[in-house]
């Protein structure tokens, strides 16, 4: 059973008592702690009391703290748009702090209704069904979105909670790879989200005065309505470089009434949501066929060698019906391969 909020206090206060601390030190060190509590964050007064909370040595949270580049490694994964994305991973021992972090602390802070990634309950179709039935659709991107989130900002995300300069310091430090948030962290996603939240803020006030929709998925920003001026580009783009973000101008797409509109991976069409096209006519003719001649002869037929091929498919399938429930091609597909795939997993196991 948790304890309240006045019993904690209550036990602080006596700790203090006994430490022959000062009226005036007593009174400011549990006002700190009552903020804290609550927000539902733990109390942390200082990187002794950090290094307590998280179970580790002094020497070694200092050392992350100080030079945290030691504690990752870096591999490369291709971007679907072309090119590669470069993915700094913690290691074990970073990633226990990281996520001691992001579970006790920043679940713990509201993000904006107009963010959709990395949100519970929230997700690409989320996004997409804001701007279903709308006549015309921007969309815009940030340029090096994690990358461009200093330190600096992390230090008063912190700070915003309640903790003490140096306290933020020390938590941002461990979240920040070369003063910024790096791409493989898993507190990267919410503090993104924390950060742009005042710059969402301001898109959802602008929309209000316009008339139109306005989300965010991580860096992909979406704007739409029953009509929209290519001069409305130059006010986001205003409003993004004031914020301290930069426009990547190779992504932005202002959609019309005629022609597809895609939006994360989703394509808008007839006051619907539907995967795109062309990724549907693909993935409905492997379906066919191998409903057709069983999932084996398929694979034989084609020649296919991934290793991860019906684990694929199947994940393709997931996206497919959690965009189109009712698609039955779509559950045909998924109600055939789901129970083989279970089945070679256990005789793999076995």
């Amino acid at each position: 059973m948790k304890k309240s909020t006045e019993n904690i206090i209550k036990e602080w206060n006596k700790f203090y008592t006994e430490k022959n601390f000062t009226e005036d030190q007593i009174k400011s060190l549990l006002n700190y702690a009552a903020v804290l509590l609550e927000k539902g964050v733990p109390v942390i007064y200082d990187l002794d009391h950090l290094c307590a909370l998280l179970g580790l040595k002094k020497y070694f949270v200092t050392a992350v703290i100080f030079n945290s580049k030691a504690f990752y490694r870096n591999f490369r994964i291709k971007k679907r748009s072309g090119g590669y994305r470069e993915i700094r991973a913690p290691y074990p021992s970073l990633l226990y702090m990281q996520d001691w972090i992001y579970k006790e602390i920043l679940i713990k802070c509201k993000v904006n209704a107009t963010a959709h990634g990395f949100v519970k309950k929230r997700s690409i179709l989320t996004n997409a069904n804001v701007h279903k039935g709308q006549a015309y659709l921007l969309k815009m991107d940030l340029k090096d979105f994690f990358p461009s989130i200093s330190i600096n900002w992390v230090v008063q995300v912190f700070k915003q909670i309640g903790y003490t300069n140096d306290v933020a310091f020390y938590l941002a430090s461990i979240c920040c790879l070369e003063e910024a948030l790096p791409q493989g962290a898993p507190t990267s996603p919410v503090l993104s989200n924390i950060v742009a939240s005042f710059m969402d803020k301001r898109f959802y006030k602008l929309c209000q005065e316009y008339g139109y929709k306005y989300t965010r998925y991580a860096d992909d920003m979406a704007f739409s309505g029953s009509f929209i001026s290519p001069s409305f580009i130059d006010v986001v783009s205003g409003i993004i470089e004031n914020c301290g973000f930069e426009v990547n101008k190779k992504k932005t797409r202002l959609f019309g009434k005629k022609g597809n509109k895609i939006i994360t991976g989703i394509s808008l069409a007839n006051n619907e949501v539907r995967i795109p096209r062309n990724y549907r006519r693909g993935l409905e003719q492997e379906i066919y066929y191998i409903l057709k001649y069983g999932y084996d002869a398929h694979v034989k037929r084609n020649k296919i060698r991934k290793s991860n091929y019906l684990q694929s498919i199947i994940g393709k399938l997931n996206y497919w019906l959690m965009v189109e429930p009712h698609n039955e091609m779509a559950k045909k597909g998924y109600e055939y391969l789901y129970p083989l795939y279970k089945k070679r997993i256990v005789e793999y196991e076995g």
